[in-house]
């Protein structure tokens, strides 16, 4: 037998076989049941590092596993949460919401995205050349904001606007941006994140470069919060008795607005019940010192909280006489479980049986 008519064998077999054998489609599918995608932020970010500890701490094989996702700021975040394949939450500024009503990008955005909670607050840092004094000074200069579409790109465009300064805006990464910065071919760059944010490990003030104080103006502080960069976030850049005024935008943790009969649904209500009851070991080292800011039941004007979410705060939140712990016994009572019996090992699948009872009987 030729060695063609040989190949040939081989290859109609092995195009008569399962691509996998029974037991591994099994696996695949176990796998995927519980595995939940987080779009965050490029790898100088808060948002990458956030989302990394919700990797590290929340993995637990197959019934829950995190991945980790590089994202390219909050209006893709937003777009890939919509229409991206395996993303189910994203870390977005709070601001993206209503940027993306006022610039009309998706129909009915508040409607189809929702969020899980607010994290911390980010910190606008505008680092400019050493001889640029005033954020006045970049009228007319190069000004880097990030990525087209991101995060910093949007606050960047609102903080100008309203202060009034036209820059000349350019769109790099922020790495390229620092080094064109120190090569004098731009006069500052904005960067959105959470202090201290690695980006300006490696600067001091002998680079010839500085951040820039933000003027905390009325018309500004109606849409952000007063914060500043202190010597203890950047002792190379900021001396101890000079603070740089700033402002800071809220982080929030989105997630589409699934329907509650949906298996995405359930999925989402999974990770949020691992997330919510093991809350605490956020706050611990060695996890960013940003989950120290995060308060669970935080509001966040102009969105509204997912319903999964929304069910655990009031339920874990309500006294032993309120409705909802009253509906938890009879919940109990018909499922014919001793409360006595109820263990760590238990209680997240009684809580997810608990809510879709509940949600059955409320029709």
């Amino acid at each position: 037998m030729s060695g063609r008519v040989i190949v040939a064998l081989l290859g109609a077999l092995l195009m008569a076989l399962p691509l996998f054998p029974v037991s591994a489609q099994q696996s695949v599918e176990e796998v995927n049941k519980g595995t939940v995608g987080i779009i965050s932020g490029g790898i100088d970010g808060t948002y990458i590092r956030i989302a990394s500890d919700l990797a590290s701490v929340l993995d637990s094989g197959n019934d829950l596993r995190v991945l980790a996702i590089r994202g390219k700021g909050s209006v893709q975040n937003i777009n890939d949460i919509l229409f991206l394949r395996g993303i189910d939450i994203g870390i977005v500024q709070s601001d993206v919401l209503e940027f993306a009503k006022r610039e009309e990008l998706f129909p009915s955005i508040t409607d189809r995205i929702h969020y899980i909670t607010k994290l911390y607050n980010e910190e606008v840092h505008i680092l400019a050349r050493s001889d640029i004094t005033e954020i006045g000074e970049l009228e007319g200069q190069a000004v880097n904001v990030g990525i087209a579409g991101s995060g910093t790109a949007m606050t960047a465009s609102i903080i100008f606007n309203t202060l009034g300064i036209s820059v000349d805006t350019r769109f790099l990464g922020q790495g390229d941006a620092l080094e064109k910065l120190k090569s004098g071919e731009i006069a500052a760059q904005v960067f959105v994140s959470g202090k201290p944010t690695s980006a300006f490990d490696n600067l001091e003030q002998q680079d010839g470069v500085h951040f820039l104080p933000i003027p905390l103006s009325p018309s500004l502080l109606e849409t952000y919060l007063p914060s500043q960069l202190t010597s203890t976030d950047y002792p190379k850049l900021v001396a101890s008795d000079e603070p740089v005024n700033t402002v800071a935008v809220g982080a929030v943790m989105a997630v589409y607005n699934w329907n509650e009969e949906s298996y995405r649904y359930r999925k989402v209500g999974r990770f949020i019940d691992a997330f919510f009851s093991r809350f605490s070991e956020f706050q611990e080292a060695p996890r960013h010192p940003k989950w120290r800011e995060v308060s669970l039941t935080a509001q966040v004007p102009g969105w509204q909280r997912f319903a999964a979410a929304d069910d655990w705060l009031r339920f874990k939140t309500a006294s032993p006489g309120e409705p909802i712990k009253q509906e938890f016994e009879v919940f109990l009572a018909q499922a014919s479980v001793d409360p006595s019996t109820i263990t760590d090992a238990n209680k997240n699948a009684l809580f997810e049986e608990f809510l879709r009872w509940r949600d059955q009987n409320a029709r």
